[in-house]
């Protein structure tokens, strides 16, 4: 993902931790499968940099109907676009639901958009290319009316728009999330204005309310770079039954590999509790995004591994009592420092956890994989390589259907350059 990519860079300037991921191994009890070619993949729609867009960054949303939503970071007009997928007869029909315009429209949507509990989609900008702009936080709303066109622009409005100094800036990587009362939580990857922050840029957590036609922006948190906390988080937040937030960042902790943070309400007040450091002693680093399953566990993964000889790691955070424990459930093959997964794992009802990895496997342009419990351990399987012609660099997430099929995106491919969609049947 090109905003993730671009700090992540320097942060291998490190000295300190690079010389740690050369040294140090770690050994996971997984039983490794090589099936990549059982599955058989398909690409419902090949991006042409048009009005359909290009360079999907994120995963996908589904509905109950198996339709997709997805959006990509650039195309359409130049700024990216907001588009559906939808099943009809023996293919897919792609609708642009939206073509941002940039400026204060917004541009560079690096996230997924999710349903809110009115049934509309949300999203965030990054205003990444885009001068003086700081992201914003839109809804997107279908025709009020039945529309028989091929295609059918949906409604936006801007949410927030943010300044750029302590409200924060650059929200784009964040997924969104909401609590009960429809309240929206995301970070941003910038602004803030915390201590020791070069340019103001390691980022907050903020919380948007409704009242009546507006909404308003309150900054929860303003990370820093002081002492061992972290700072510059690259993932949107998740919430717990009772409101706790979870999120990780890219940046700071022990080695400046980045930490895994809770966030608990006290009054107006809110307390950051960092639950993990990532140091890449033996536990990668740079984490992106959380789930959590019905016990309250967490589960992330990291773009680099412990070693250069991984490509990132797949971890879990066992909740019991008040405190937490961290364990790898797999250290990912990739054979390129920086070339692991770019998002959050997705969990389906047996516990099975699916993601893919933007670099690595048997054409060094991504793979698809599947963890499975057993016995106290995890065994993992290679669903499928990417070859650069069929996609290249998954950098979101994965969706499963109820069928058990999976789904995605690629942000690049061969020779097209403008990423597909992709489904993976077994």
């Amino acid at each position: 993902m090109p905003v993730k990519q671009q700090q992540t860079a320097t942060s291998l300037s490190d000295i300190t931790l690079r010389a740690a991921l050369v040294v140090f191994a770690v050994f996971v009890n997984l039983a490794t499968v090589s099936t990549a070619h059982a599955q058989t993949l398909s690409i419902l729609h090949a991006f042409t940099n048009g009005r359909d867009g290009a360079g999907s960054t994120a995963g996908l949303t589904i509905d109950r109907g198996g339709n997709f939503y997805g959006t990509t970071s650039v195309g359409g007009a130049g700024y990216g676009t907001v588009f559906k997928l939808s099943h009809q007869g023996p293919g897919w029909i792609l609708d642009t639901l939206y073509t941002f315009q940039g400026g204060d429209d917004g541009g560079d949507p690096y996230a997924r958009v999710v349903f809110g509990p009115d049934g509309a989609l949300y999203g965030t900008t990054s205003d990444y290319n885009l001068s003086g702009v700081h992201g914003t936080v839109f809804r997107l709303t279908p025709p009020s009316h039945p529309c028989w066109s091929t295609s059918c622009p949906w409604t936006k409005i801007v949410l927030y728009r943010f300044q750029g100094g302590a409200d924060g800036a650059d929200p784009g990587p964040s997924d969104l999330a909401f609590d009960a009362g429809g309240n929206i939580y995301g970070t941003t990857f910038s602004g803030g204005g915390g201590a020791n922050c070069q340019a103001n840029d390691c980022g907050v957590v903020f919380k948007l309310s409704r009242s009546g036609a507006s909404w308003t922006e309150a900054v929860l948190y303003r990370f820093s770079a002081s002492g061992n906390v972290g700072n510059i988080p690259a993932a949107g937040v998740i919430l717990d039954r009772v409101g706790n937030l979870y999120g990780t960042t890219d940046l700071g902790g022990t080695l400046n590999g980045g930490v895994v943070f809770q966030l608990m309400q006290s009054g107006s007040n809110w307390t950051e509790t960092v639950l993990h450091t990532f140091g890449g002693l033996n536990d990668g680093a740079y984490p992106n995004g959380l789930i959590m399953d019905q016990q309250g566990n967490l589960y992330g993964t990291t773009e680099a591994g412990p070693t250069i000889e991984n490509a990132g790691t797949v971890y879990e955070l066992q909740r019991s009592g008040g405190s937490w424990t961290y364990s790898i459930l797999a250290a990912l093959p990739g054979g390129e420092e920086m070339n692991g997964p770019e998002d959050a794992p997705f969990m389906d009802a047996a516990g099975n956890l699916y993601a893919t990895s933007s670099g690595g496997g048997s054409g060094t342009y991504g793979y698809v994989f599947k963890l499975a419990p057993s016995g106290g351990g995890w065994i993992y399987t290679d669903l499928y390589d990417f070859n650069g012609r069929d996609g290249a660099d998954p950098a979101g997430s994965v969706v499963l259907d109820v069928y058990g099929n999976l789904y995605g995106t690629t942000f690049t491919s061969i020779p097209s350059h403008y990423g597909e969609v992709w489904e993976l049947t077994p």
